[in-house]
């Protein structure tokens, strides 16, 4: 398998649990700081659908489904793009190392997007929640990166377990 293969696979893995963890953290804050547990991931939408989807509080296909897509796709991108840069590696993939490129890949995805990344491409949730839930959200993106990279590791061992065992 090519090391870009790899990295795509791992990152399909790592980034879904990423993507989950964090939709879940954006559902509870924006329930809490919104009264809308769907609000925040409405507002990813705003690239394609502009100021209206940073109000949407109602679940819909336009916004939510289209801001659920995005996060995801944009959690893969970053868990992919780690994978490729460090986390193919076996040692990567140890809780502690796991845990901390979870953390780095967070941090690096949080400075990117609200630095260098066009408004109009910005993540929007920063639009409906306080700082706090966006440290949880991205926190919880964290923790997702790891936790795949982990389950990575475990299945690796149990292949070459089954391999050795035949």
């Amino acid at each position: 398998m090519s090391l870009w293969s790899q990295s795509l696979r791992e990152g399909v893995v790592a980034g879904s649990l990423g993507s989950l963890l964090s939709t879940a953290v954006l559902a509870v804050m924006g329930y809490r700081e919104t009264g809308s547990a769907v609000a925040p991931t409405n507002a990813v939408s705003h690239w394609l659908w502009g100021n209206e989807s940073l109000r949407a509080q109602r679940l819909s296909l336009r916004h939510t489904a289209t801001g659920f897509i995005t996060h995801h796709a944009a959690s893969i991108l970053w868990a992919t793009l780690y994978a490729r840069i460090y986390g193919y590696r076996e040692k990567a993939k140890a809780p502690p190392r796991a845990l901390a490129g979870g953390l780095a890949t967070s941090a690096v995805a949080y400075c990117i997007d609200y630095t260098i990344t066009p408004k109009r491409f910005t993540p929007g949730f920063e639009h409906r929640l306080s700082k706090p839930a966006m440290t949880a959200t991205y926190g919880a993106m964290a923790l997702g990166f790891a936790l795949g990279a982990m389950a990575l590791r475990e299945s690796r061992g149990l292949r070459a377990g089954l391999e050795w065992a035949s």
